[in-house]
C-alpha cells in the first residue's frame, strides 16, 4: 500500500467515525472490519505516519495520522459487526441465525433478538440507518429471520448507546447494511437443497389451497367472496336479523365452502427443502464520477413438521393430571421470496444511494391435535387447523453523504410498508366420548355437532397494515484535528391498522351421519342448505376486533466526539426526544362506544450519553459508557382484543394501561487487539429499568392467555468474554495443502443476572384498574428472556488463498423465562439448550467459472425444545418437541 492511498483510507475511517451507523454502510463490498491485505500486515501495528508532499522548493506539507487496523477498535462506542465474511462462515440462511453467534446475543422464536437478557422490545433494529415497519401483529420489532443472508452486506450491533440512535435502545441496535455497489460486474447464480431429519419424507400434513402456493403467493382462492366482503364493510356485525336475513347469510356461507383450503390430508413423505437466487451488479463510468447498480432476487421453500405435547394446569402446584393435555403435529410450509434493487453514485467527494427492498415471507400451516380436557375427562377432543399467513415488507431509502471539508452533510429519507394477511384461518373440533353404545349412539367415533358441546367450526379473516415515513440530516464539523462537532434531527412517522373478523358455523340437531361427516363435506353445499347451517359473527363487538395504531417521534441530538489527551477520547451528547403513540380501538360495527378507552402516550425525554475509551497502550483500551435510554410498549400489547400465536397456539391480550419504560446504563470494557483480526475483550454491565414491561399468563377452564403489564423496577447486571485467535498450521508439515492453512478459534460467554424488585404497596394498572403488582410478580425473579448463560464457540479450518473452510459452531443458552405464570404458579420457562452446528464451503473452479460449494449440517445434537412450568417434581409442558436435525448442500457459480 503506497502512503497515498494509505492517507486516503484514513480519512474514510475517520470519517466513519463520526456516526457508528454510518460505519456498517460502506459503499465497498468489502466488509467494515476487513484488514488491508496481507502485504500490509507487517504495519498493522504502525501508530503514526507521516505522509510528506513537496509543497515547492523551500516548503513541505507534513501530515500526521494514526492508522488503526481495526474499523471496530475505532469506533467511539462498543460494537461487533458481522461482515460479508463472517456471515458466510456461519453458513446461516437468514441474519437472525447469523446475530446468534455475537457476544451476548440470543435469538427467540420468530428471530427476535434478545440483547443481554433483556426482551426484544429493548433491541432496535435499523435496515441502513433507517427504522423498520414490522409485520408481526405481536411486536413493532421486525423479526430478523426475514431478512435473507443475500441480501446484507454486513451487520453492525452496538451495545452502549450514543444518542445519534433513536432513544429506544434498552440493550442495543442492530444496523442491517444491504449489499452495496459494486466494483466490478458479476452475475452469480446459486440454488440448494436440504433435509430435515423429524420432517422430509416424514409423516406430515397439509392442505391443497391453491395452485400457486408453492410460490408464497395464492392465485385468488382465498380472496374474500365478494357477498362476505360487502357484508363486510357494511359496518354491521355478520347476524341474522334486521340488516342480514336466513337467505343473505347462506348465500354468503355457499361462497365459504372453499374445500381447498378445509380439508387436511395426510402426507407421509414430506418435501425436501429447496431454494435458488440470483445476485448481479455493475458500475457505469461517468465524466465526473460512477453509477453502480446491484439487483438480487430468492426464494426458499421449506418445511418443517413438529410433534409437540402442549399442556396446561389450574394448581398452584402443577400436581395431579393436567387441566389440558393435547398432542399436536403441525407442519409448516415456509416460502420466502426476496428482491434487491440499489443504485449507488458517486460524484467527487459526494456519495448517493437509492436502496429499494422486498421481501415476502409466506407461512402455510396444518395442524391436527388429539387431546383432553378436565372439565369432561373421560372426552378425546380432535383439533384440525388450517391457517395461511402472509407477512410482507417494502422498503425504499435514499441517502446522500456530502463531504465539504471539514463539513459533511448526512441526508436520510425512506418509506417502508409491512403488511400480514391471514385469509381463511379454519378450525374444526370432533369429540368422541368414550360413552357406551347405550348411552350415546357415537361414542366410540368422533363426531362434529356444529352445535359447540360436541365440537364446532370456525373461520377468520385478519389483516394489519403499517407505514413507516422516516427522515433525517446530521452535520459533523471538524472544529480541530480529532475534535469533531455533530447535530442532527431525526423524525418518524408509523401508522397501523390491524382487523380481525371471527365467524362460527352453527347447526341445531344435525342427524348423527352427518356429524361424522369430514369438514369439507360437513360444510358442503348440501350440508348447509339442507341443514339450516348458519353463520354467526363472533368478532368482538366492544371495539376490540379492529384498531388503530399511531407513533410519530421528533428528535434533536447534539454529540462532541475529541480526543480529551493523547490516548484519551471522549465522545459525548445528549439526546431530545418527543413521541406520542395511541392506539385506539375501531369501532366496526358503529356501537358508539368500547369498554376499552384508548391509549395516549405523550412523553418527551433528555436522554444523555457519554463513554471513554483509553488506548493504556498501542494495542490495549479501555471504554467506560453511561447512559439513559427508553422502551415503549408494542402496538399489540396495548390492544385488549385476544390474538393467537401461531407459532406458540397460545391467546395473548394485550393492556391498554402500560406505561414506557426507562432505563438508566453503565458498562465498563477492557479490549485487546494483539493481532491484526484477532482480539480478547472483557466488559461487565449493569442497568436499572424503572416500569419493564413484563408478560404475565392466566389460566382458566383450558384457557391460557399471555398478557403484559408493568413492573414497579428491574435490574440487571452481568459480564461477557469474547476470543477470537487465529493459528498458522504451516508448521504442521511441508505439505502444500498446509502451507496456506491456519486454525480459527471464536468464543464467546455472557453472563446475566437480573431481578425485579416488587415491595409491598407497589401497584400495577390493568385495563385502568389498579392492582397489588405482587399478584403477577415475584420479587427477585427474572426478567423474561434473561438466561444466566449464553456461550458460543467456534472452530475451523480455513485456507488464506482460496475459499476453503470448515467450521464446528457450538451454541448453549441456559433455560429463561417466556412469561410470568398464573397466580400462585412458577414462570413459564424455555430451555433452548445445546445446538452443534457444521458447515462447509468450498470453492473449485470448473470451465473457467468460479464455484462455491456449501454443506450444511445443523442440530447435530438432535436437542428437544422445551418451554415448560416445574414445581418440585411436577411438570408441565406448554410446548416439547423434538428439533430435526437439518442437512442441507448448495452451489452458486459466478459469471
Amino acid at each position: 500500500m503506497t502512503k497515498r492511498s494509505l492517507f486516503a483510507s484514513l480519512l474514510l475511517l475517520s470519517s466513519a467515525m463520526v456516526s457508528p451507523a454510518a460505519l456498517a454502510q460502506t459503499d465497498e463490498p468489502r466488509p467494515a472490519t476487513e484488514t488491508p491485505p496481507a502485504d500490509d500486515a507487517a504495519t498493522a501495528q504502525q501508530d503514526d505516519v507521516d505522509v510528506s508532499i513537496p509543497g515547492g522548493a523551500d516548503q513541505e506539507i507534513v501530515v500526521t495520522g494514526r492508522y488503526v487496523p481495526n474499523a471496530v477498535r475505532a469506533t467511539p462506542e462498543v460494537v461487533s459487526v458481522l461482515s460479508s465474511a463472517d456471515i458466510a462462515r456461519t453458513g446461516e440462511g437468514d441474519i437472525s441465525g447469523s446475530l446468534q453467534r455475537v457476544t451476548g446475543l440470543s435469538v427467540v422464536g420468530g428471530g427476535f433478538v434478545y440483547v443481554r437478557g433483556l426482551g426484544d422490545r429493548y433491541s432496535l433494529a435499523l435496515l441502513n440507518g433507517s427504522p423498520l415497519p414490522s409485520p408481526e401483529p405481536l411486536k413493532r420489532v421486525v423479526p430478523l429471520d426475514i431478512f435473507p443472508t443475500n441480501v446484507i452486506d454486513s451487520t453492525l450491533v452496538q451495545k452502549s448507546y450514543s444518542v445519534n440512535f433513536p432513544g429506544e435502545f434498552g440493550g442495543g441496535v442492530i444496523n442491517l447494511t444491504t449489499k452495496a455497489s459494486p466494483r466490478e460486474s458479476f452475475l452469480t447464480f446459486s440454488g440448494g437443497i436440504g433435509w430435515d431429519s423429524e420432517t422430509t419424507n416424514q409423516l406430515g400434513y397439509t392442505y391443497y389451497g391453491s395452485d400457486t402456493d408453492w410460490t408464497g403467493f395464492d392465485d385468488g382462492t382465498r380472496d374474500i367472496p365478494p357477498l362476505l366482503k360487502t357484508a363486510m364493510d357494511s359496518g354491521k356485525p355478520i347476524l341474522e336479523g334486521a340488516d342480514f336475513t336466513a337467505e343473505d347469510l347462506e348465500a354468503m356461507e355457499m361462497q365459504l365452502v372453499n374445500a381447498p383450503t378445509t380439508l387436511l390430508q395426510q402426507n407421509n413423505h414430506m418435501p425436501i427443502n429447496w431454494s435458488a437466487g440470483l445476485t448481479g451488479g455493475t458500475t457505469i463510468q461517468l465524466s465526473d464520477g460512477e453509477l453502480g447498480i446491484i439487483a438480487t432476487a430468492g426464494i426458499s421453500n421449506k418445511w418443517r413438521t413438529r410433534d409437540t405435547l402442549q399442556q396446561s394446569s389450574l394448581n398452584d402446584d402443577l400436581s395431579g393430571t393436567p387441566q389440558s393435555d393435547f398432542q399436536r403435529v403441525i407442519t409448516d410450509n415456509r416460502i420466502v421470496v426476496n428482491g434487491l434493487l440499489g443504485f449507488g453514485l458517486e460524484l467527487g467527494d459526494h456519495k448517493f444511494r437509492w436502496t429499494n427492498l422486498y421481501i415476502r415471507d409466506t407461512l402455510k400451516q396444518a395442524r391436527l391435535g388429539l387431546g383432553r380436557n378436565q372439565n369432561q375427562p373421560n372426552r378425546d377432543v380432535m383439533q384440525q387447523d388450517t391457517a395461511w399467513y402472509e407477512r410482507q415488507l417494502i422498503n425504499s431509502q435514499l441517502v446522500a453523504e456530502l463531504d465539504f471539508d471539514p463539513l459533511k452533510i448526512d441526508l436520510r429519507g425512506g418509506y417502508a410498508n409491512s403488511q400480514r394477511e391471514a385469509p381463511y384461518e379454519r378450525s374444526f373440533t370432533y369429540v368422541r366420548s368414550n360413552l357406551s353404545t347405550d348411552l350415546d349412539p357415537v361414542g366410540d367415533k368422533f363426531v362434529n355437532d356444529l352445535g359447540g358441546n360436541k365440537g364446532d367450526a370456525t373461520i377468520a379473516f385478519s389483516d394489519l397494515n403499517e407505514d413507516l415515513w422516516s427522515g433525517g440530516v446530521d452535520l459533523s464539523y471538524e472544529l480541530a484535528p480529532r475534535i469533531t462537532a455533530t447535530v442532527g434531527y431525526a423524525y418518524s412517522d408509523t401508522h397501523r391498522t390491524s382487523v380481525r373478523r371471527a365467524f362460527q358455523f352453527r347447526a341445531q340437531n344435525l342427524p348423527i351421519a352427518v356429524q361424522q361427516l369430514r369438514p369439507d363435506y360437513l360444510l358442503s353445499d348440501a350440508s348447509i342448505q339442507l341443514y339450516d347451517i348458519v353463520l354467526l359473527e363472533t368478532s368482538a363487538q366492544d371495539g376490540t376486533a379492529a384498531f388503530d395504531a399511531k407513533l410519530r417521534t421528533n428528535a434533536g441530538y447534539g454529540q462532541l466526539q475529541a480526543e480529551i489527551i493523547p490516548g484519551l477520547n471522549i465522545n459525548a451528547g445528549v439526546r431530545y426526544e418527543d413521541a406520542k403513540q395511541t392506539v385506539a380501538p375501531v369501532d366496526l360495527f358503529g356501537t358508539g362506544s368500547s369498554v376499552f378507552v384508548p391509549t395516549n402516550l405523550n412523553n418527551d425525554y433528555w436522554l444523555p450519553a457519554v463513554t471513554l475509551t483509553w488506548e493504556v497502550a498501542p494495542d490495549m483500551q479501555i471504554r467506560a459508557n453511561g447512559s439513559k435510554t427508553i422502551a415503549r410498549p408494542q402496538f399489540r400489547e396495548l390492544v385488549a382484543q385476544v390474538y393467537q400465536d401461531p407459532e406458540s397456539n397460545r391467546l395473548y391480550r394485550g393492556n391498554p394501561s402500560l406505561n414506557d419504560s426507562e432505563l438508566w446504563n453503565a458498562e465498563l470494557r477492557y479490549e485487546w487487539y494483539f493481532d491484526r483480526d484477532q482480539r480478547f475483550t472483557a466488559a461487565a454491565f449493569y442497568k436499572s429499568i424503572d416500569n419493564p414491561i413484563e408478560a404475565y399468563t392466566s389460566a382458566s377452564d383450558n384457557l391460557v392467555t399471555t398478557s403484559y403489564a408493568n413492573a414497579p423496577k428491574a435490574t440487571l447486571y452481568g459480564a461477557e468474554v469474547e476470543v477470537q485467535k487465529y493459528f498458522s498450521l504451516d508448521t504442521i508439515s511441508d505439505a502444500p495443502f498446509w502451507q496456506s492453512r491456519r486454525l480459527v478459534l471464536i468464543g464467546n460467554y455472557t453472563y446475566t443476572q437480573s431481578e425485579l424488585k416488587v415491595q409491598d404497596g407497589d401497584t400495577t394498572i390493568i385495563n385502568g384498574v389498579t392492582r397489588p403488582a405482587n399478584v403477577f410478580f415475584f420479587d427477585g425473579a427474572p426478567l423474561t428472556g434473561q438466561s444466566d448463560h449464553l456461550v458460543n464457540f467456534q472452530i475451523g479450518l480455513e485456507d488464506t488463498d482460496s475459499l476453503s473452510q470448515q467450521t464446528l459452531l457450538f451454541t448453549y443458552a441456559s433455560p429463561r423465562v417466556t412469561s410470568r405464570g398464573p397466580s400462585g404458579q412458577p414462570d413459564i420457562k424455555e430451555e433452548p439448550g445445546i445446538s452443534l452446528d457444521f458447515v462447509a464451503r468450498q470453492g473449485v473452479m470448473l470451465s473457467g467459472k468460479e464455484i462455491e460449494l456449501k454443506f450444511e449440517a445443523r442440530n447435530l445434537t438432535g436437542r428437544t425444545y422445551k418451554e415448560l412450568q416445574k414445581s418440585g417434581d411436577n411438570v408441565i409442558y406448554f410446548n416439547r418437541y423434538k428439533l430435526g436435525r437439518l442437512f442441507s448442500l448448495s452451489a452458486s457459480v459466478k459469471f
